[in-house]
C-alpha cells in the first residue's frame, strides 16, 4: 500500500516538474532568452513532445514569437554567416527570402520563420541568382570589373558554400515545422 502512494506521489511530483520546466522554456521564448538556432530547435522538439493539448498549446505563440525574433534580429543571418566564412552569405539574399515568406500565402503552414526561409532559399533558386549578382559586384574585385571566368567562378565558390550552409540548417529538421 505504501509503494502506491509513493509512486503516486512521485508521479505527481514528475508531473508538476515537468510543467515548471514547460513554464521556464516558454518564460525563455517569451524573453528571448534563447535566440540560437540549436537552441530554440531544441525546445521545438520538447514542445512537439507535449502529450497534452493545453502544454502543446501553451508553446505555439511564445515558439512563433521566438522564431521571428531570430530572423528579424539578425541571428539568422549571423548563423548562416558563420556557416560560410570564407564566402559569407549575402544579406540581401537572407532579406528576399523573408519578403518571399512574408509575402506567400502558404507560409501560414508553419510557425518557424527561419524554417520557411531556408526553404525558400533552397525552393526558389535563390542562390545561384545572388551567387551570380554579388560575383559581379565591383567591391569584390578591389574595385575593378571582373571577367566572366572570374565571377563564374567567384558565383560556383559562393553557391557551394552557400548552399552547404542551408542544407546544414535545414539537418536540424527531420520532420518538417509545419501544422499540415
Amino acid at each position: 500500500m505504501s509503494s502506491s502512494r509513493s509512486s503516486g506521489h512521485r508521479s505527481s511530483r514528475s508531473s508538476k516538474g515537468r510543467q515548471s520546466s514547460f513554464t521556464q522554456l516558454i518564460e525563455s521564448l517569451r524573453t528571448h532568452r534563447v535566440n540560437t538556432l540549436t537552441e530554440l530547435c531544441r525546445i521545438e522538439r520538447v514542445a512537439a513532445s507535449c502529450e497534452n493539448e493545453e502544454d502543446a498549446q501553451a508553446f505555439q505563440a511564445p515558439m512563433t514569437s521566438a522564431w521571428d525574433y531570430y530572423v528579424n534580429s539578425n541571428q539568422f543571418l549571423t548563423e548562416l554567416r558563420g556557416l560560410t566564412r570564407n564566402y559569407p552569405i549575402s544579406g540581401e539574399l537572407v532579406d528576399q527570402a523573408h519578403l518571399l515568406v512574408r509575402n506567400d500565402p502558404n507560409s501560414n503552414r508553419s510557425w518557424n520563420l527561419a524554417w520557411l526561409c531556408l526553404v525558400k532559399i533552397r525552393d526558389d533558386g535563390l542562390i545561384p541568382a545572388y551567387a551570380q549578382a554579388d560575383a559581379w559586384r565591383k567591391e569584390m574585385w578591389g574595385g575593378r570589373d571582373p571577367t566572366q571566368e572570374e565571377a563564374d567562378q567567384l558565383a560556383q565558390c559562393f553557391e557551394y558554400e552557400w548552399t552547404q550552409a542551408v542544407e546544414n540548417m535545414l539537418r536540424h529538421w527531420p520532420v518538417a515545422p509545419t501544422w499540415y
